[in-house]
């Protein structure tokens, strides 16, 4: 095995401790945008054993029921038996909201950006979806883990659950995986051996087979030896911790924002969703075959203060004929992303995204992940 060709991505569960704190602030945003498109919501939660604080700054004509949306979200992972050491109606819940600075609404009130920052937005071809390899393994073993589990049929697992994804690229044209681990929250009474030849047979070698990889690969489940203590009883959770989660599993650069709890009026999240937009139908069009592009932004100011694109050597044309073209169809105001991708009145819910990633999910239909550009930007690329 040649190591320098290793690569790793991981995923969690949605009961992940980080990913409860997502899916509660983003479930407070989808509230906030229901009631009044034009909300401010910059929401921050942390979770511990059966306590919930939810913070932050949020302006807006809706008046959410803090308390009750957090319950319901923890309900829906699956925290409903006081035994986890976090039950939805056992907790705690602290709320600690105050409204968005007016010297940052002046700015956002004419269009301008929310934010300094720089966001990142990637594609590849090296799967149907656009996204690399190792995350796209490493979501839909959590996803299908987590299903299992709520439809019974995966028996003493909890919602806790980490993936992690080895491939190796030694021959690039055929990727082999190397390993495959999962950490799956179990039950005290669960019979070990049951319980790990389950992971096995019913959610590792159908996923990655799913993918038409190899079955060889190296197992490892619940490394310690034992996973009983999990959820928030088990460690801490913070919003927006698990940005290489959310985004490309490590393969792309990453600018350092998070994406839950933020309305899009903040470029960390509406710039990094038109990046992926741009990214994605430019490799589809045939551009180059990986794409990374990077935006930077002014708080209060509209236009991007740069752009940028690496193509890893794998460009079919010149960089600056793909950067025309960019500047060509597609407009990069904060405003203007707003509107072309419906982000202040969205057709998905924000929650729905919070976990499992939030790019290269063909399980929904988001706007980031349509190819609807692909046949013009084919046309300019073939102009002289």
């Amino acid at each position: 095995m040649n190591e320098k060709n290793l690569f790793t991505s991981e995923s969690v569960s949605e009961g992940h401790p980080d990913k409860v704190c997502d899916q509660i602030a983003d479930a407070i945003l989808d509230y906030c945008l229901s009631i009044d498109p034009n909300s401010r919501v910059a929401c921050e939660v942390f979770v511990s054993t059966n306590y919930v604080l939810i913070g932050g700054e949020i302006t807006t004509k809706a008046k959410p029921d803090y308390v009750s949306i957090a319950r319901r979200v923890i309900k829906d992972i699956g925290y409903d038996k006081h035994e986890y050491g976090f039950s939805y109606d056992n907790v705690t819940v602290d709320v600690k909201v105050k409204t968005q600075s007016p010297n940052i609404a002046q700015g956002v009130d004419i269009g301008g950006a929310g934010d300094q920052g720089i966001m990142f937005g990637y594609a590849t071809n090296e799967t149907k979806g656009y996204m690399p390899l190792a995350i796209s393994i490493a979501h839909k073993l959590v996803r299908v883990a987590s299903m299992l589990r709520k439809s019974g049929e995966f028996k003493h697992a909890r919602p806790d659950m980490k993936s992690q994804v080895t491939i190796d690229y030694e021959d690039p044209k055929n990727p082999r995986v190397v390993t495959v681990l999962m950490s799956v929250q179990h039950d005290h009474d669960a019979n070990n051996e049951e319980f790990r030849n389950y992971i096995k047979e019913n959610i590792m070698k159908p996923v990655v087979k799913s993918f038409g990889m190899n079955d060889d690969f190296e197992i490892l489940i619940n490394p310690t030896g034992c996973f009983e203590i999990g959820g928030p009883a088990g460690d801490t959770g913070v919003t927006g911790r698990k940005i290489i989660v959310d985004t490309y599993g490590g393969a792309s650069r990453h600018g350092g924002g998070a994406f839950s709890g933020k309305d899009p009026s903040k470029v960390d999240r509406s710039a990094a969703y038109i990046a992926r937009y741009i990214a994605k139908n430019l490799v589809a069009a045939g551009a180059a075959d990986r794409l990374e592009i990077q935006l930077g932004y002014a708080i209060g100011k509209s236009e991007p203060v740069s752009l940028g694109i690496s193509t890893f050597g794998t460009a079919h044309y010149s960089d600056e004929k793909i950067l025309k073209i960019i500047h060509q169809l597609f407009d990069l105001r904060p405003r203007e992303i707003i509107k072309t991708l419906s982000l202040t009145t969205p057709t998905f819910k924000y929650e729905d995204i919070a976990s499992y990633g939030h790019l290269g999910r063909s399980d929904l239909d988001l706007p980031w992940e349509k190819l609807d550009k692909v046949d013009e930007i084919k046309k300019l690329l073939e102009q002289e």
